[in-house]
């Protein structure tokens, strides 16, 4: 099947058996590394990414179906400027191995862009993504900060 993949700003266009995952597309054959390969069940949330502004598992998500644009952990930054949520994470050392690391911003960045700030709130919308590591704590302190960072950051532009 010939495709059209809007990805983190950019058109693609693919040829792909009907069965590919958007996950295999983004890292076999486009080389978008963010999204990571952890359980390819759809239980562990290393591969969120945004589908046209929505979380999404990209490894039970089926590239052909895909029809908006995409936004990879690679695509919520500049060369200049890493996303609030980004910052907020190296800040609070939110990570330990990192593997992660990439999937838990995509579900944070959606959380902030939802309005959650109770710890309570960031902990049961962020269920879905599994920290092998247990940085649990630090990640929900870089959730609230990097929201109330994105939060500033809107007001001003």
């Amino acid at each position: 099947m010939n495709i059209a993949l809007e990805i983190n700003g950019t058109t693609e266009h693919l040829d792909v058996a009907p069965g590919v995952t958007l996950l295999d597309a983004l890292r076999e054959r486009l080389g978008v590394t963010g999204p990571k390969k952890g359980c390819d069940r759809g239980q562990c949330g290393a591969c969120t990414v945004h589908i046209g502004g929505r979380t999404a598992l990209s490894c039970l998500t089926l590239a052909a179906t895909v029809t908006q644009p995409v936004t990879t952990v690679e695509g919520l930054s500049t060369p200049e400027r890493l996303h609030p949520m980004q910052r907020a994470f190296a800040e609070h050392d939110a990570l330990q191995c990192g593997f992660c690391t990439p999937g838990q911003i995509m579900s944070a960045v959606a959380a902030a862009d939802r309005g959650l700030a109770e710890p309570d709130e960031i902990r049961e919308f962020m269920s879905g993504n599994l920290c092998r590591c247990s940085a649990y704590p630090t990640i929900v302190a870089a959730v609230r900060d990097g929201a109330s960072e994105e939060g500033r950051a809107d007001a001003t532009v």
